[in-house]
């Protein structure tokens, strides 16, 4: 039963939403995890989708799969790029990982126009500028 299951409580890794480069005509944005532990996390697995409300009606999008044998510790890792026309939907990341043979995950969600420049951060161990889950 899933009462039974640890309750193994993410932290120290964070999914973070960077800017990369920007243009007069456009910006380039991408999604990275950060693993800010002490200790490498392996059998990382990452799903990503967007969903929500635009021009009145809903919207999905797909459904992506991520996986990474090891992330090292104090490192990160580039999941994919993201289109600034999704800023509107939540983008949902749903995060697993092991540490030794315990399993750990999480869903980390940007909720709609929650990617603006006054959340910006400088995002550790990267060095960009962006916005960031814990």
């Amino acid at each position: 039963m899933i009462k039974d299951l640890p309750k193994n409580i993410v932290k120290d890794v964070a999914i973070a939403v960077a800017l990369e480069k920007e243009s007069v005509e456009t910006k380039i944005w991408y999604v990275y995890i950060i693993n800010l532990k002490n200790v490498p996390i392996e059998n990382v697995l990452i799903t990503s989708k967007g969903y929500g409300e635009k021009d009145g009606s809903q919207v999905k999008t797909s459904t992506l799969r991520h996986m990474f044998p090891i992330v090292e510790n104090h490192s990160y890792k580039l999941i994919e790029p993201i289109d600034e026309q999704t800023f509107g939907l939540n983008n949902e990341y749903w995060l697993s990982y092991y540490i030794g043979k315990e399993i750990y995950d999480k869903k980390f969600i940007f909720l709609p126009e929650s990617i603006v420049d006054v959340n910006f951060i400088k995002l550790p161990v990267i060095n960009k500028v962006g916005v960031m889950i814990l």
